[in-house]
């Protein structure tokens, strides 16, 4: 009887058993945290590596990140390279110890230098980012270099950096673009980018546009911003794929989601213009904000020129011209051209013409030929400046040279009348002409007086009444007047 009962429990006990596998299978990669101390408190470097790795994570204990500590360096000083990896970072950190790059330094040292290929790239940041060490770019090399060889995707990509960059090595496009290859193959995101930039400039590789697509798309699907603002400007531009303004609006988006100020500013501009999106100034004030506030100079000066204009906000010249200083603090022209208007206007600020002038001067020794007009002006009326004629017609000169046709229009005035330079009619009827081709009336009229006189020209009436009639079409009343007395005349 008792027999059978034992047979009968022991069948219960084998079915019972078969049952519960389904459910706790999952518990056969787990180690038994009493049977694990145990060993590890006998000294068995592997069970006290297991024993920190369990409270490190709280895997069967509860998280304890001194406790994990405590049980790593025991088996790192039994020399485990994966328990000195890890102890190391735990200095990295302040996990656990208190933060100590040294002795972070010490302990990735010990595992790298038995051939553990994480710590051989953890060894190379400190030495490439000089925590715990002298920064040396070189050994950051080296131990890169080790890592690499090994397969650590993030060792790849360091490598490739710093072949790129030339630091620790001779920079060499071609092995930067091996490695960032093996680190993209891989799946890193950034690697990707950057081997897609490099196709797209032809960097140690040949230029191939579409294999710059095809890399930053793999970076981009992953959620890699800058790779989803690089693929946007693919779409932007059709190079690599055919132009399409809608995808290159949705690849801006994520990539003006998660913060990139030039991804933001880009889908604004999309937005103002109607460009794969619905014309939309409110989108496009939106958008520029974000970026400007990220100090985007560009951005900046777009919403300044918002505020001005009255485009999906209140027009507000004090709130355009605190964006165009901005914009003007770092340096961009056509916001120091924009910034002086406001003063010579008095909009947004007390009107000020030494102010208008010195921010016109800013941009015109940039080149910006409106501010170099602007500027010229200055000097003819006395603005801001001691009138100067001489220097008047430097600064039309400049912008005339640019093809600005009021300043070339300007510059033919000075000539004529001799202001600021020698009178010379041949030099007044060449800027004339100038600015005359691209239909300045004003231009024309004159051309047309100076051929019907004879002036820096051989005298022509039918040439002469061919500009007056050009200056009538271009809406100069004085034009019409003379071109009709020549029509009469039979000219």
């Amino acid at each position: 009887m008792d027999f059978r009962m034992n047979k009968l429990l022991k069948k219960m006990m084998v079915a019972l058993l078969s049952l519960g596998l389904a459910q706790v299978v999952w518990a056969d990669n787990v180690p038994d945290f009493k049977e694990t101390l145990q060993v590890a408190e006998q000294g068995n470097a592997k069970a006290q590596f297991s024993l920190g790795k369990m409270y490190y994570e709280g895997q069967g204990v509860r998280q304890d990140y001194a406790e994990a500590a405590r049980w790593y360096l025991k088996a790192a000083e039994q020399g485990d390279p994966v328990a000195q990896n890890n102890l190391g970072a735990m200095y990295a950190k302040g996990q656990g110890v208190r933060q100590d790059p040294v002795q972070a330094e010490q302990w990735y040292r010990k595992a790298a230098e038995q051939g553990y290929a994480q710590a051989q790239y953890n060894l190379g940041v400190m030495y490439d980012n000089g925590r715990g060490v002298r920064q040396d770019y070189t050994q950051a090399v080296q131990w890169f270099g080790k890592a690499a060889e090994q397969g650590i995707a993030e060792a790849q990509f360091s490598l490739g950096k710093m072949y790129y960059e030339g630091q620790g090595v001779r920079q060499d496009y071609a092995e930067a673009a091996r490695w960032y290859l093996k680190a993209a193959e891989q799946g890193d995101p950034v690697a990707q980018n950057n081997l897609g930039a490099m196709y797209a400039k032809g960097q140690g590789v040949r230029q191939d546009p579409v294999q710059a697509e095809q890399w930053y798309r793999k970076a981009a699907e992953q959620g890699y911003a800058q790779a989803q603002y690089n693929l946007g400007v693919m779409y932007d531009n059709g190079r690599g794929v055919r132009q399409d303004y809608t995808q290159a609006v949705q690849w801006f988006g994520k990539a003006a989601e998660q913060g990139i100020a030039q991804a933001q500013f880009n889908l604004g501009v999309m937005y103002a213009n109607g460009r794969g999106v619905r014309q939309d100034d409110a989108q496009a004030v939106q958008w520029f904000g974000k970026a400007a506030e990220q100090g985007h100079a560009q951005a900046q000066f777009n919403l300044g020129v918002m505020y001005e204009k009255g485009r999906s906000v209140r027009k507000d010249y004090v709130e355009a011209v605190k964006w165009y200083r901005k914009a003007t603090e770092q340096g961009l022209a056509n916001a120091q051209y924009n910034l002086g208007v406001m003063y010579h206007n008095g909009q947004g600020v007390r009107q000020d013409y030494a102010q208008a002038e010195q921010w016109y001067r800013k941009a015109a020794e940039q080149g910006f030929a409106q501010a170099q007009y602007n500027l010229g002006n200055m000097y003819a009326n006395g603005q801001g400046v001691r009138q100067d004629y001489a220097q008047a017609v430097q600064w039309f000169g400049k912008a005339a040279e640019q093809g600005l046709a009021n300043a070339q229009y300007n510059l033919g005035v000075a000539y004529a009348n001799g202001q600021g330079v020698h009178q010379d009619l041949v030099q007044a009827e060449q800027w004339y002409r100038k600015a005359a081709e691209q239909g300045f009336a004003e231009a024309q009229y004159n051309l047309g007086v100076m051929y019907a006189k004879g002036e820096g020209v051989r005298k022509n009436y039918k040439i002469a009444n061919e500009w007056f009639g050009k200056a009538c079409n271009n809406g100069l009343q004085q034009g019409c007047d003379v071109y009709r007395v020549f029509n009469q005349a039979g000219y």
